[in-house]
Formats: C-alpha cells, sequence, structure tokens
C-alpha cells in the first residue's frame, strides 16, 4: 500500500507496484529529515519516483523516434507499408 496516495487523486493508474519502490526509497530518505534538508538530500530520489509517475523521459524518447522516423520518410530513407499510410490491405 503505498504511503502517498497521489495517483488516486490524480486519476492515474500506472499500477500500483510500478512506482512503489520508488515511492517507498522517497519516503525513506525524508523520514528523519526536515522540509528544508529534504529538498537537497532526497531530489534524485523525489526525480525518480517522479519519472516513475511522469513517465517524461519515455515520452521525450518517443517523440525523438517518431521525429527520425518523419525524417527518414520526407529524405525517401524508408517507405511505411500500406496499412501504416491508412490504406486497406486487401482481403480475399
Amino acid at each position: 500500500m503505498p504511503f502517498w496516495g497521489l495517483q488516486k487523486q490524480l486519476g492515474i493508474d500506472v499500477g500500483s507496484t510500478a512506482c512503489h519502490a520508488f515511492e517507498g526509497e522517497w519516503v525513506e530518505c525524508r523520514h528523519g529529515l526536515g522540509q528544508t534538508c529534504t529538498c537537497h538530500e532526497c531530489q534524485l530520489e523525489y526525480e525518480d519516483f517522479m519519472e516513475c509517475m511522469k513517465r517524461t523521459n519515455l515520452a521525450q524518447m518517443l517523440w525523438v523516434i517518431l521525429e527520425q522516423w518523419d525524417s527518414m520518410i520526407k529524405q525517401g530513407e524508408y517507405t511505411p507499408p500500406d496499412y501504416h499510410k491508412g490504406k486497406d490491405v486487401p482481403r480475399p
């Protein structure tokens, strides 16, 4: 059971165990530290937890892949199959 019900509050579901380890590391780091120390000492744990929740690096990587895919199509280095162009495949 997560300590902080952020997923439920935001209405997202990334799985109960997907980010639980990162959340646990962040809570362990925060435990016993004051509010001001927590910002500096636990920054890496917090960033890992937020990356797991928001998946910003994954979205950025997928965006780069799509841009490369589009540029390869424009340069003529790659021709996508018909079903990627929105054309129906002839059926028997």
